[in-house]
């Protein structure tokens, strides 16, 4: 009934009512047998017992009694009050004692409800004794009995209170944790999509776009003295468009690239050594050694995407005249490696990656290779070349798993 109590709920507001009527029907059973057993005073017992019983009704109306247990130590003193004078009448008042115990338990402080229900049990026991002009042990024995078991039923009440509280807000967290929880996965998932999508526009979409800026810059310069040749770095422009236009459906839809689809993954790098050698002016080989393992799809579209940015970078950049792309089977491992006769670079002084430069490439090979549990080593100096090597387990760790079924 107080900031301190337990809040109602309907059990606790069905027992209210039930302390609430045992009180009622013990104030008028006093008032009753005052009159039926022509009892002295019966007047005095009658206008007592209702003073009490209106001094109690008070309390669960006024609102400072639920709020302050100052206010309520005060009610309880006014209804105490009241009771001693009508136990000072009649005998019968002693079991009013026994609600009395529950209140004062519940509306005080553990310690100083103690110490009332003591007070009210020593009162009561002494109010009956004077009726009855004699003292036993059997006299204290009800009211004792009865403020031990008002003790433990109330002191067990709190704490299955407490115990239910404390289940309440572990549920609370972990409703807020896992609700946090999904928002994380939410946020995971988003950030692995976007890694995924970057990933495969940078080795699609972005070399795609970059070899066809190469071939319309070499029909731009053959179109005067030789428009046969313009028209075949056109023709092959568009197809390289429409390569790239498979690729992106492919891996919006997160399907197998388009060259990986009913071939195998030393098909389609031969294949890709094909394209770029008639493409550019590079010779690009492909050689395959070792015995042939089945592959998972997210290492073969790992191995492809590297071959395809190694490829890119070598065609851009390291004005390379040949370029070498060995497929190994190694017993547990499957190695790609990249070799081209540039004019290399020096792996330390890299430029930091720029959305209008670029500078991606690397960085997307190392984290395909790392989602996969293999390494990626570059070996590369001004002058001679540049040697890239993607190691691969065969075995990969269950949680690359999605990068094959994102």
């Amino acid at each position: 009934m107080n900031s301190a109590a337990p809040a109602l709920t309907p059990t606790t507001r069905a027992l209210a009512w039930c302390l609430h009527l045992l009180v009622i029907g013990l104030l008028s059973l006093a008032a009753v047998r005052a009159v039926t057993g022509e009892r002295p005073h019966a007047g005095w017992i009658i206008a007592a017992s209702v003073l009490c019983g209106l001094t109690y009704a008070v309390g669960p109306v006024l609102p400072g009694v639920r709020r302050s247990r100052r206010a309520a130590a005060l009610w309880l003193a006014a209804v105490g009050a009241c009771w001693t004078v009508l136990l000072s009448l009649s005998a019968d008042g002693v079991w009013v004692a026994f609600p009395l115990y529950f209140l004062q338990l519940h509306l005080l402080p553990r310690r100083a409800g103690v110490a009332a229900v003591v007070a009210t049990a020593v009162v009561a026991i002494a109010g009956f004794a004077v009726h009855q002009d004699s003292f036993s042990a059997a006299m204290a024995i009800g009211p004792a009995l009865g403020a031990a078991v008002a003790v433990a039923v109330v002191w067990g009440y709190q704490a299955l209170y407490r115990e239910s509280e404390h289940r309440r807000r572990l549920i609370e967290e972990l409703t807020a944790t896992r609700a946090d929880l999904a928002a994380a996965q939410h946020t995971a998932g988003v950030l692995a999509e976007r890694d995924r999508l970057a990933r495969e526009i940078h080795d699609t979409l972005a070399q795609g776009l970059s070899s066809i800026q190469l071939l319309l810059r070499a029909a731009e310069r053959a179109l005067p003295q030789a428009p046969q040749n313009a028209a075949r770095y056109v023709d092959q422009a568009r197809q390289a468009a429409a390569d790239n236009l498979a690729e992106a459906r492919r891996f919006v839809a997160a399907l197998t690239p388009p060259t990986l689809e009913g071939t195998t993954l030393a098909d389609a790098l031969e294949r890709l050594c094909t394209t770029t050698s008639a493409r550019h002016r590079i010779t690009a080989r492909f050689h395959l050694t070792g015995d042939p393992a089945p592959l998972t799809t997210a290492h073969e579209v790992a191995l492809l995407r590297i071959a395809q940015s190694a490829l890119a970078n070598t065609v851009r950049h390291a004005g390379a005249t040949t370029a070498e792309v060995t497929l190994s089977y190694l017993g547990d491992h499957v190695a790609l490696d990249i070799v081209d006769d540039g004019h290399g670079f020096d792996p330390t002084l890299l430029p930091a990656s720029d959305p209008e430069t670029g500078g991606f490439g690397l960085a997307v090979m190392r984290a395909r290779t790392q989602a996969l549990g293999g390494t990626l080593t570059i070996e590369s100096a001004p002058g001679r070349g540049t040697a890239l090597a993607a190691r691969l387990p065969l075995t990969p760790p269950s949680a690359t798993e999605p990068e094959a079924h994102p």
